[in-house]
């Protein structure tokens, strides 16, 4: 439509709103940037309108139906292009939305994780839903969508991947920090800390935008179903280990599982059944977790009182001999805790300590 269009009897009767299908967005453009004197101007009730010229705002408009005349709106007067003697505003209009966006929804990989409880590295992913509301629309023009930072129509896509990125930051940090089991996270046991978090988190990022988030629902961090039963296994083991065998007996399964893992990760490339989609827990990386699921066992175990190798032996035969006969030729005892054992027993029954 050429200027000499928008005008008959030297009135403007262009109508500018947003239309019917740019109603889901955050922010919508009117897409020409010349606008005639008198033109109607319609802003829905749950919206406003924000003159932006030259990287700065001129003027905002809210609800009802506007004629454009510096006359009875005075900020438009910064705004007449004096080439087509005032007939024209040279401005961009933006309408932006205040009501609530809901359902707005995210999800994606936060990364490897570490199990506080037993220091194994797991795959960890993220999803549910969010709502967020405009608190200041001319910030939001400034500081995001007049910059060139994002298109009007992107500034929900935006918005999920700031959520995305500030939740891969924080739970990370809450794990380390508050030492929760990876398999309380994602029981739902934190659930209410993690989200309360990470809204505050949200907050700070997003307000120099004019934006807040309002809550988050179907909060759900996850972790594969392999590595979940893995865990589970493993925490079920170190527990019976801790309680009939000790620590020794613990580091003997660590160690010997840790040399079976490994081997069964790089016969499968590294990766274990399922390529890059398995659980980490398979192949080497089990055996690295239950490496350093040592740390754990050590910490709930008082240290023993240091002994010699040779101690245990000479007390198992001095009690041979009290007993009133000396030990049998070729009669083998664990250096570690003096047990009698078998003779062909390459770990100690008692006390799980490798023989030599």
């Amino acid at each position: 439509m050429g200027v000499m269009d928008w005008f008959k009897g030297g009135v403007g009767e262009l109508v500018i709103a947003r239309p019917d299908e740019a109603k889901g967005h955050v922010v919508w453009k009117h897409p020409d940037p010349t606008v005639p004197k008198f033109a109607q101007l319609t802003v829905m009730a749950d919206e406003v309108a924000v003159f932006f010229r030259d990287g700065r705002v001129v003027g905002t408009l809210g609800p009802g139906r506007h004629t454009l005349d510096s006359t009875n709106i005075p900020f438009l007067g910064q705004l007449l292009d004096k080439l087509t003697d005032g007939r024209l505003f040279i401005t961009e209009v933006f309408f932006v939305t205040m009501r609530e966006f809901t359902g707005a929804k995210f999800g994606g990989p936060i990364g490897n994780v570490e199990d506080p409880k037993s220091g194994v590295p797991v795959q960890t992913m993220v999803h549910g839903e969010f709502s967020f509301r405009v608190t200041n629309p001319e910030a939001l023009i400034v500081n995001l969508v007049g910059t060139g930072r994002a298109q009007s129509f992107e500034v929900q896509p935006w918005m999920r991947e700031q959520v995305l990125k500030t939740i891969r930051d924080r739970v990370a940090q809450l794990l380390v920090k508050n030492k929760w089991p990876l398999l309380d996270v994602t029981s739902g046991a934190y659930t209410e800390e993690v989200e309360t978090e990470v809204i505050g988190a949200l907050d700070t990022h997003v307000a120099s935008y004019g934006l807040k988030i309002v809550r988050m629902g179907n909060f759900v961090v996850a972790i594969d179903e392999t590595d979940a039963a893995n865990l589970k296994k493993l925490y079920t083991d170190a527990a019976y280990l801790r309680t009939v065998g000790g620590v020794g007996a613990f580091r003997e399964f660590a160690a010997g599982k840790a040399m079976l893992g490994a081997g069964e990760g790089m016969a499968k490339g590294g990766g274990g059944e399922g390529g890059g989609n398995a659980g980490l827990l398979g192949g080497a990386g089990l055996g690295v977790g239950l490496g350093l699921a040592q740390q754990m066992m050590s910490q709930q175990s008082a240290p023993a009182a240091p002994r010699t190798p040779e101690a245990p032996v000479a007390a198992a035969a001095a009690a041979a001999g009290a007993a009133g006969g000396a030990p049998a030729a070729g009669a083998r005892f664990c250096f570690q805790c003096g047990a009698g054992l078998p003779s062909a027993a390459n770990f100690c029954p008692a006390c799980g300590q490798k023989q030599a």
